[in-house]
């Protein structure tokens, strides 16, 4: 494989930057000569990734948090659809919150993470497509590995990426989530899954999963398999600051799905929109607000496991 490395200096608080000669250092002994690029600015890595593949690079790797591979995703296409159709990504972990690779059972070890590269054994998995309106009002899509939601998860992301996250994934959306509840109230959603008769729904929140965690380690879909070709729907109606207080742990350990308020279901595509605003968040970014569409695009990508 020609393997090709995008590095997020910034994440995991600035620790990949200032580790960088030793993790570059651990892969040239794992893998022989590596090539990589840092990014400069937001979704700077969507651009290397399409500059590498047209390249002829054949094995992307991430290396950052869940947003630095999901921009990794977004390069995998373009107006097009996908830019190397055969070329396999692949996952170096290092940002505060990482929820994608819990899904799968990855450490944060580095010589496990290079061995799953050097190993070069992939499987085909699903991946999502948003299409929604972005903070300016405009059309925007972007394609997510993870999970897609909105509701209080979408301010909750907002407040989040605002302020530091020197406190780790757990902590920072744990202050984000306290803050965002004391201020928040249902939005009356009309959703629609697979075409079929659209309701009306009071929303905290509802999160499109195609992994099983997100916002820092919350369970939030027990069921959901990257490799099924369907999404995990979980809709929370009612809940307020009393519930993440005594219930917050239910969701970080997937036990809320049992409560009256949670609701699940799964499909292929949904839509929703709302006469309030409604903020999204999409693989821990916060990329625009309702009306959106979302749909599932079956064994889009080729990973490394």
């Amino acid at each position: 494989m020609r393997i090709f490395f995008v590095v997020n200096a910034h994440s995991a608080n600035g620790e990949t930057g200032r580790r960088w000669a030793e993790i570059h250092a651990q892969g040239m002994r794992c893998l022989g000569e590596i090539n990589c690029a840092f990014t400069e600015h937001p979704m700077d890595a969507v651009r290397l990734t399409r500059w590498a593949l047209r390249g002829g690079y054949n094995c992307i790797v991430a290396v950052g948090g869940d947003g630095t591979l999901s921009e990794v995703v977004n390069g995998f296409f373009d107006e097009n659809g996908p830019v190397a159709p055969d070329a396999c990504l692949a996952v170096l972990p290092r940002g505060t919150g990482c929820d994608f690779r819990k899904t799968l059972g990855w450490t944060l070890k580095l010589n496990e993470a290079f061995e799953r590269i050097r190993l070069a054994k992939t499987v085909l998995v699903d991946v999502g497509l948003l299409e929604c309106v972005d903070r300016e009002g405009k059309p925007h899509s972007r394609y997510f590995m993870n999970e897609c939601s909105f509701g209080i998860s979408g301010d909750i992301v907002k407040r989040a990426n605002e302020t530091t996250k020197a406190l780790g994934g757990k902590a920072s959306f744990m202050l984000a989530s306290f803050r965002a509840f004391t201020r928040y109230a249902d939005r009356e959603v009309e959703i629609c899954m697979d075409g079929g008769t659209a309701e009306r729904w009071p929303v905290t929140a509802l999160t499109v999963a195609n992994g099983a965690y997100f916002g820092g380690g919350m369970k939030v879909a027990p069921d959901a398999n990257i490799m099924d070709g369907l999404f995990n729907v979980t809709i929370w109606s009612g809940y307020g600051l009393s519930d993440f207080v005594w219930k917050n742990r239910s969701i970080y350990s997937g036990a809320h799905t049992r409560f009256d308020k949670t609701h699940q279901y799964t499909c292929k595509e949904l839509t929703a929109r709302s006469k309030q605003e409604v903020l999204i968040d999409c693989d821990g970014e916060q990329p625009g607000r309702l009306p959106c569409s979302i749909r599932m695009l079956p064994q889009a990508i080729r990973l490394c496991v």
